[in-house]
């Protein structure tokens, strides 16, 4: 069989999984990690203390405040925002290193943060990860790392951060029991970007 006129040349995709708190980011980079998608998962810098289970390195690089406010003032962060009072950003050597191995990377951050790296990389594929706003609520109390406080601050931050939902690409509903079916929108995404006559190429 004769070669198709016109392959593609293959550019790996910055993808970021955006949403309010409690929408189950996590969860879906979970999912997709252990049905096999081939990606490189960068992991967000806080200098909150780890929620029970979590492990530095794994879920987030857990840092002291000292060190985080250092790479935000060397320009070591792609973004940094200040989410409920902690701090969060995202190691831009960790990405350069993950995007030259050839993989696609994923990055999960909040709505803030998704903002500034829509500025910084245009060329990022943003996806907001949404749900009601009842399971939203059912799952930050079931979470139990959250004071009722919180939660209510959490929650009235919502409608804020879908008001920003015009910044990004594609939106994805997340339904309680359907985690499976968010991850087969999501990658369907990513799959569908890659078919692009005109490909995104990231350049950080």
């Amino acid at each position: 069989m004769n070669d198709p006129l016109f392959v593609p040349e293959w550019h790996p995709l910055l993808i970021v999984i955006s949403g309010p708190a409690g929408v189950g980011k996590d969860s879906l980079v979970r999912r997709m990690k252990e049905r096999g998608y081939p990606f490189h998962f960068v992991v967000t810098a806080t200098d909150r203390p780890p929620r029970p289970g979590e492990v530095h390195g794994v879920d987030y690089l857990f840092l002291p405040t000292e060190e985080f406010l250092r790479m935000e003032r060397e320009g070591e962060l792609l973004e940094h925002a200040i989410v409920y009072g902690q701090h969060k950003g995202v190691p831009k050597q960790q990405v350069r290193d993950a995007l030259a191995s050839g993989k696609d990377v994923v990055m999960r951050v909040d709505v803030q943060g998704a903002m500034t790296i829509r500025q910084i990389v245009p060329e990022a594929v943003l996806i907001f990860l949404t749900a009601s706003l009842e399971e939203l609520e059912h799952r930050l109390r079931r979470r139990g790392t959250d004071t009722p406080e919180q939660i209510a601050v959490r929650l009235g931050k919502v409608r804020e951060e879908v008001a920003q939902i015009h910044v990004f690409d594609y939106v994805v509903v997340n339904r309680e029991g359907e985690l499976d079916h968010a991850v087969d929108q999501v990658v369907a995404i990513i799959r569908a970007e890659h078919c692009r006559v005109h490909p995104r190429v990231v350049r950080l």
